[in-house]
């Protein structure tokens, strides 16, 4: 089923924002859980969704795999992970192994 760049950001921001306080997914499982219903789509695709469309999403849930978010984000996300108790490496980035939460497609 091919969707049109609308849905596709409907699902991508969807996914966004079922995951819980304190807890992060990647743009690769988004990615992963969207491309099912859309037929394709990578990170970046993922990654050029939030950019674009992901101010009104809990944004700071979405990292790299690493758990990192892109160094323009890191000083705004901060707050957010302490507030909601986001389990933090030494590094600053998230723990990715404890916060880790993998989205499932709902329609």
């Amino acid at each position: 089923m091919a969707l049109d760049h609308e849905q596709y950001v409907e699902l991508v921001l969807g996914c966004v924002e079922r995951v819980p306080r304190g807890r992060v997914t990647t743009y690769g499982a988004i990615a992963e859980v969207v491309g099912q219903v859309a037929g394709g789509g990578g990170p970046r695709l993922v990654g050029s969704v939030m950019a674009q469309h992901g101010g009104p999403v809990p944004w700071w849930r979405v990292v790299r795999a690493d758990g990192s978010l892109p160094p323009s984000h890191d000083v705004d996300a901060r707050p957010y992970y302490l507030e909601e108790g986001t389990p933090l490496r030494a590094t600053g980035n998230v723990d990715i192994k404890r916060a880790f939460w993998r989205p499932a497609l709902t329609r």
